[in-house]
C-alpha cells in the first residue's frame, strides 16, 4: 500500500513518497492499486449538516491491516497517528507519523482532506491513506470512530479533539479499563489481544499491571508489568511497559496515546507498530442492569481463530451501530472479512446482563466492558478471537416542527439500527416528532395519509401508518441512487431532510412478537404457527415473511401488492441458513396480496436441533442473524454439538451469499 495512492489500475505517488523513492524504489510496486472501483458517487448527496460536530483540532491514530490469504496473515500493514484539523465545513489539514512494514521505519506525513458527517453523526472523511478511499463511520461525544470498509481495506480509525489545554502528567489520573488489539509480527496465530486496568496516579507512574489476554487461538494468558511510566509532551502521552514484546509477551514497550478532554477516553498505539488501545474512565459505582439502554456507535477489529488448526482465519474490521433496551440487543456492523473481498451489512440480535462491574458477554464470546458513567463501551475479544471494539453512546435528538429524528430510519420488522441503510421494495420505520396530526393506517398504501407525505429522492413513497412520532413507508423501486434523501411533508410543512446508503438487499425478518428479536413470525404448510409448542421438524416445508430483499421480477408498482397468478420473484441471490445449515428454498418473493412484505418457503435441514435455531437470511451486500425458530424432534449429540457452535460463533462461522462486483 501507497499512501494517498488512488484505488484504480493507474496510480501516482503523492510528493513526499516521490522523494522517498530515492531511497526505497520498491515503494512504487507495492501500491494496493486495483480495479477495485473508489466508493461510486451519487446524484444524490450525503447530508452535510453535521459537520460541525468534527470541528477543532482533534488527535488521531489509523492502523491498516492487509492480508495475504485465507490464512489470516498479513502482507503488508500501516500504522500512523498524529492531528487533524477540521474545519467545521468540511475541509481538513494532517499532520503525523506513518510507519509502514514495507518500510521499516516511521516518516513524517502531512497531507489535506474532506469530509462529510451527517446530523446522526454518520459520515465519512476522505480517507488519510488512500486518495480516492474513504473512511467510513460515527461521531459522538466528539469522538469518531471508523473503518475503511468500502476500499475495500481492514482498518480501525479513531479520532478524538485535543482540546484547548495540553495534557499533563497531572491530569492524568483515576482508574481505566483498557483494550488493545495487536500484531507484533505478519503472522495471524501471533496476532493477540489485552486486557488490563491502568491506574494513573498524576505523578507520571501507574504502578503495577496485571494484564489478561489471548495469543491466536490459545488459552487466557496473564502477565504482570511492574513500574508502568507515563509522561506527556505537545499534547502527546507516552505510557512505557517495560521489555520487548516477545513469543509469550501480551504487552510490553512503550505507546504513544491521546487523552479526551473530558479524561474519560484514551486511545493509541506503538509508533513503530501496529496496534490499537483504547481505554475508558472506569464505573465509579456498582452497575445497575440498565446502564447500558440506549442507542451506541461502535467500530471495531477482530480475528477469528476457531479454524486456526485448518489453516484459516479471518480479520474483520467493521462500523456501524447497536440499540441496547431491557436485556435486548439489536445491532448493525458494515463489516469487511479480509482485505480485497466485499463489504457486507451484518444485523444481530443477542440478549444481555450486565455485572455489577459493568460488564457483560456477547454471543461472539467478546467481554463487553462499561464505563465513563456508562457512555462508553468496550469490548475485548476472548478465547478463538482476539479483537477490539469501541462503543459510544450516540446523543438524543430533537427539533423544532415537523422533524425527522436522525437516527430514526429502521427496517419495519427487524428494527435494524439506521446505519444499514434502505433497499428498494423495503418496508421502513421513521421516527420523529410532530409528523403527523393523527394516527392512521391504510393497507392499500396511497402516497398521502392523514395529512402526511413521504419523499425519498423526489419520489413519492407509499404510506402504510402515520401518527405523530412514527411512519410506515416503502422505498420506492425507483430509488437507484446510492443515497436515499428522505424527507416528511405535513400539513403543508416540510420536515428536515435525512440521508441514508442505498442498499442491494436488507433483509429483516418479522417476529412474534414484534420487535426484531426472538422467534420468526413462520408457519407450517397448513398455516399454523411455528411455536415452542408447535415445533418445525427436519425435512418440512415451511414459509416466514420479511421485507427488504429489494427488487423483483416481474417488477411491481410502487405500492402494488405481489400477485399469486404471477408471482414477483426476488432478483437478487439469497440464502437462508437454520442452525447454521443451508436450507433449501422453494419461494422467494412478494407475499401475494401484501406490500412491501417477501415470503420465503424453505425446507428445514438435517443435522439441527431440536431447541431453538437461529433462522439467517443472506444477500449478496447482506447477511442477518436476528431471529430464532422453534426445531422438534431428537437430536444427536453430534448435532446438539453443531448447534452449541452456532449460537456461539454465528457470523463467524457463516458468510453471506454476496457476489464479487
Amino acid at each position: 500500500m501507497v499512501l494517498r495512492s488512488p484505488l484504480s489500475k493507474s496510480c501516482s505517488l503523492p510528493s513526499y513518497w516521490m522523494k522517498m523513492k530515492l531511497t526505497f524504489p520498491f515503494l512504487a510496486l507495492l501500491s494496493i492499486c486495483s480495479s477495485v472501483p473508489a466508493f461510486p458517487q451519487a446524484d444524490v448527496v450525503w447530508d452535510s449538516s453535521g459537520n460541525g460536530l468534527l470541528q477543532g483540532v482533534y488527535n488521531f491514530r489509523e492502523v491498516v491491516w492487509l492480508t495475504a490469504d485465507n490464512t489470516g496473515n498479513l502482507k503488508r500493514a500501516v500504522s500512523m497517528n498524529g492531528t487533524i484539523n477540521f474545519d467545521g465545513a468540511g475541509a481538513y489539514t494532517l499532520q503525523g507519523s506513518v510507519m509502514d512494514s514495507s518500510v521499516g521505519a516511521p516518516q513524517i506525513v502531512s497531507s489535506t482532506g474532506t469530509y462529510v458527517i451527517a446530523a446522526s453523526g454518520h459520515g465519512y472523511i476522505s480517507s488519510p491513506v488512500n486518495e480516492k478511499g474513504k473512511v467510513f463511520g460515527v461521531v459522538s461525544q466528539g469522538i469518531f470512530v471508523a473503518s475503511s470498509t468500502d476500499d475495500p481495506l481492514n482498518d480501525l480509525f479513531i479520532a478524538a479533539p485535543a482540546g484547548s489545554t495540553a495534557p499533563d502528567d497531572a491530569s492524568f489520573n483515576g482508574r481505566y479499563q483498557v483494550v488493545e488489539m495487536n500484531f507484533p509480527s505478519l503472522t495471524a496465530a501471533q496476532a493477540r489481544d489485552a486486557l488490563f486496568q491502568l491506574n494513573p496516579d498524576g505523578q507520571g507512574g501507574a504502578g503495577t499491571v496485571n494484564v489478561t489476554g489471548y495469543i491466536g487461538a490459545g488459552k487466557a494468558t496473564t502477565q504482570t508489568v511492574s513500574g508502568v511510566r507515563y509522561s506527556f509532551s505537545n499534547g502527546a502521552g507516552t505510557l512505557t511497559f517495560g521489555t520487548a514484546a516477545n513469543a509469550q509477551t501480551l504487552l510490553a514497550g512503550s505507546r504513544t496515546f491521546y487523552i479526551s478532554p473530558d479524561g474519560n477516553f484514551i486511545f493509541g498505539g506503538t509508533a513503530t507498530g501496529y496496534n490499537m488501545f483504547a481505554g475508558v474512565r472506569a464505573l465509579a459505582e456498582p452497575a445497575k442492569p440498565e446502564l447500558l439502554n440506549g442507542l451506541f456507535y461502535q467500530a471495531g477489529v477482530d480475528v477469528d481463530m476457531s479454524a486456526l488448526s485448518d489453516g484459516v482465519a479471518t480479520l474483520h474490521t467493521y462500523y456501524g451501530s447497536f440499540t441496547a433496551s431491557g436485556g435486548t440487543f439489536l445491532g448493525h456492523q458494515r463489516l469487511l472479512s479480509g482485505s480485497g473481498s466485499d463489504p457486507y451489512d451484518y444485523t444481530y440480535a443477542d440478549t444481555y446482563e450486565v455485572r455489577p462491574d459493568g460488564s457483560y458477554e456477547d454471543f461472539l464470546g467478546f467481554r463487553n466492558i462499561l464505563g465513563a458513567g456508562g457512555a462508553i463501551r468496550l469490548g475485548f475479544g476472548q478465547e478463538g478471537i482476539p479483537g477490539l471494539s469501541v462503543a459510544l453512546k450516540a446523543p438524543a435528538f430533537s427539533g423544532p416542527g415537523v422533524f425527522l429524528n436522525p437516527a430514526g430510519i429502521v427496517n419495519a420488522a427487524s428494527l435494524a439500527p439506521f446505519t444499514v441503510g434502505v433497499s428498494r421494495g423495503e418496508l421502513i420505520s421513521i421516527a420523529g416528532t410532530n409528523l403527523s396530526l393523527e394516527t392512521s393506517e391504510d393497507s392499500t398504501f396511497p402516497t398521502s395519509l392523514g395529512g402526511v407525505q413521504v419523499s425519498i429522492n423526489g419520489r413519492p413513497a407509499p404510506v402504510r401508518s402515520v401518527s405523530p412520532t412514527a411512519l410506515t413507508v416503502l422505498v420506492p423501486y425507483g430509488t437507484t441512487e446510492r443515497i436515499a434523501r428522505i424527507q416528511v411533508s405535513s400539513g403543508g410543512v416540510e420536515s428536515n431532510a435525512v440521508t441514508a446508503f442505498v442498499n442491494t438487499t436488507t433483509p429483516g425478518v418479522f417476529t412474534v412478537p414484534a420487535g426484531g428479536a426472538g422467534y420468526a413470525d413462520a408457519v407450517h404448510a397448513d398455516g399454523s404457527p411455528v411455536t415452542g409448542g408447535n415445533p418445525a421438524h427436519i425435512g418440512e416445508t415451511i414459509t416466514f415473511r420479511l421485507t427488504g430483499l429489494g427488487d423483483v421480477s416481474p417488477a411491481v408498482p410502487d405500492g402494488a401488492p405481489g400477485s399469486a397468478d404471477a408471482p414477483s420473484l426476488v432478483s437478487a441471490s439469497t440464502a437462508v441458513y437454520i442452525g447454521g445449515e443451508k436450507a433449501e428454498v422453494l419461494y422467494a418473493g412478494l407475499a401475494p396480496g401484501l406490500v412491501g412484505i417477501y415470503q420465503m418457503t424453505v425446507i428445514v435441514p438435517p443435522n439441527i436441533g431440536p431447541g431453538d435455531e437461529y433462522l439467517e437470511v443472506s444477500g449478496p451486500d447482506s447477511y442477518t442473524s436476528q431471529v430464532q425458530i422453534a426445531i422438534g424432534g431428537k437430536a444427536s449429540a453430534g448435532q446438539e454439538s453443531r448447534t452449541k457452535q452456532s449460537l456461539k460463533h454465528r457470523r463467524r462461522v457463516f458468510g453471506p451469499s454476496r457476489t464479487v462486483r
